[in-house]
């Protein structure tokens, strides 16, 4: 997944996250996902398959 892929992404984070909060954005486009620091919109950004992504949030349930 390249950034390209990622630019009007509709970026998100979690609704418990404070407006200061240290948090991470995720944005789903297409095959991948996007992680990203919220509080650095235009770092770096980790891409993961979507069927990755998935699987590592349901382990955490």
């Amino acid at each position: 997944m390249s950034a390209l892929e990622l630019t009007n992404a509709d970026w998100r984070k979690s609704s418990r996250s404070g407006a200061n909060a240290n948090c991470v954005e995720v944005a789903f486009a297409g095959p991948g996902v996007g992680v990203r620091d919220s509080k650095d919109t235009d770092g770096a950004v980790l891409a993961f398959p979507a069927d990755r992504w998935s699987r590592f949030v349901e382990s955490l349930r």
